[in-house]
């Protein structure tokens, strides 16, 4: 066995190595052959203060040994819920799937690049696709059929399809098109793990289709080409029309890119039970805190949180949470926590502002408050929210998941929220900025009005 300097990377602060832990994290690709990611630690952070006082040499050292005495203190101190992220919020992963990855630009300053110059580059050449089509949608059966037979027989492709869209009478009973379909791999949503199958994702369909991509991977996300055959399409960018030569293109690599962060969302029951339509797969066993060993249903969201009153006529009364101190009890028709993604979709209609996808933050928007003065809020992306029924609600609450996984909330229970380390990867039709100012402009009609007329010579001097 390796010793332990091995497993770990060692920073030298005063007279001591310090052991900084890295994660090494196997992912395989198509060709077989394994690759190894190993990502460093974050270090242990006490208070602006020890930096300042602390030598450049120790300061690590100090800040290491006040992290670990921290925690070991008694309860209701207030580094009970010292957090080890950074309010900025955590790093994301900027590796895509098996074989993609985002291209480092090296002007990028405070690690923070410019989001017109995100560009998405391969590792290796992508070899699989998943493609995401809208259920029951006589529309979308002309363009999933042009696509994949491009796919498979101009670009020899392996194409992965959910297997209840080939059950579509209208897939399986084409003989024209059933050649095509018996190369293809198949699976079933919650019974079989594609994530390290698959290289890129291409969505057909509306804004939903792109939600529903991203809830099949509950960690890295291929990257996604959504193209707009839907309703609104305000996240879809990409036209059909032109399929062959964008599709060839995102292959050969290079494109821009937009990181949709997503929430890292945990739901812990009192009382436990499959009955609410969860999956053992979806069942963690937290290590620490006071959620300590308890069961808990873990989701990956990029839209948004909704916890909401239900069935019943009464005021919804939720506890919320930041760092574990209680910010505000909210009594109305219920509450909605939204990434930037979903700042445009159902909190924009609850009064919220519009955030770009870029921005690192969580949005907490009000449900027709029981107040005047409660308007939405922004906080850091690396906060941590937590949502509890209040001792006196009158009434139980309900919490979905981007409209999915809807669920009973009861005294006793608790959500936690905070921002996901693995964020959507959409791939852009020109880039980030143009393109989520373009679909606020056509799709939301933002701004939109009818100009003032000029004022004429002779109207100057009125």
């Amino acid at each position: 066995m390796r010793s332990s300097r091995a497993a770990f990377g060692f920073f030298r602060g005063g007279d001591r190595d310090l052991p900084v832990p890295r994660e090494l994290s196997p992912a395989g690709d198509m060709d077989g052959a394994p690759k190894l990611r190993v990502e460093s630690a974050p270090a242990p952070y006490c208070c602006p203060a020890c930096d300042a006082a602390d030598a450049p040499g120790r300061g690590f050292a100090r800040r290491y040994r006040k992290a670990r005495s921290l925690s070991t203190s008694s309860a209701g101190s207030c580094s009970e819920f010292r957090r080890t992220q950074s309010l900025h919020g955590p790093s994301p992963v900027t590796t895509f799937g098996p074989k993609a990855c985002m291209l480092q630009n090296p002007q990028a300053v405070m690690h923070i690049q410019d989001p017109a110059s995100q560009r998405l580059t391969w590792n290796k050449p992508p070899k699989s696709v998943l493609v995401v089509k809208k259920i029951r949608d006589a529309s979308l059966l002309q363009p999933f059929k042009d696509l994949c037979v491009f796919l498979t027989e101009v670009k020899d492709m392996i194409v992965y399809v959910e297997k209840k869209v080939l059950d579509d009478p209208a897939i399986s009973g084409d003989e024209n098109f059933g050649a095509v379909t018996k190369k293809f791999c198949t699976f079933r949503e919650d019974l079989d793990d594609i994530s390290n199958r698959v290289d890129f994702i291409i969505c057909l369909g509306g804004d939903g289709t792109l939600l529903y991509a991203s809830s099949l991977f509950q960690d890295s996300v291929p990257p996604v080409m959504a193209f707009h055959l839907g309703s609104l399409g305000f996240l879809t960018p990409f036209q059909f029309d032109a399929f062959q030569s964008q599709v060839t293109q995102i292959i050969e690599g290079n494109a821009a890119i937009i990181l949709r962060s997503r929430l890292k969302v945990q739901v812990f029951k009192e009382n436990w039970e499959k009955k609410d339509g969860s999956d053992e797969k979806n069942v963690i066993l937290t290590n620490g805190g006071e959620e300590a060993g308890r069961p808990a249903m873990q989701y990956q969201v990029l839209n948004d949180v909704v916890v909401d009153r239900g069935p019943s006529s009464y005021l919804s009364n939720v506890d919320l949470f930041l760092d574990g101190h209680l910010i505000t009890t909210v009594q109305g028709d219920g509450l909605i926590v939204s990434t930037p993604t979903g700042s445009t979709a159902y909190a924009v209609a609850a009064g919220a502002s519009m955030i770009h996808p870029n921005v690192p933050a969580i949005m907490i928007t009000p449900i027709c408050p029981h107040s005047l003065s409660f308007r939405p809020i922004v906080v850091p992306a690396g906060v941590e929210l937590k949502i509890t029924l209040s001792q006196d609600a009158r009434n139980t609450a309900w919490v979905s998941f981007d409209g999915r996984k809807r669920q009973e909330i009861c005294h006793g229970d608790s959500i936690s929220i905070t921002t996901s380390c693995f964020p959507v990867p959409s791939i852009c039709f020109r880039d980030p900025v143009n393109d989520w100012f373009e679909s606020l402009g056509e799709c939301l009609h933002w701004n939109v009005r009818k100009k003032q007329n000029q004022l004429g010579s002779e109207e100057e001097d009125f």
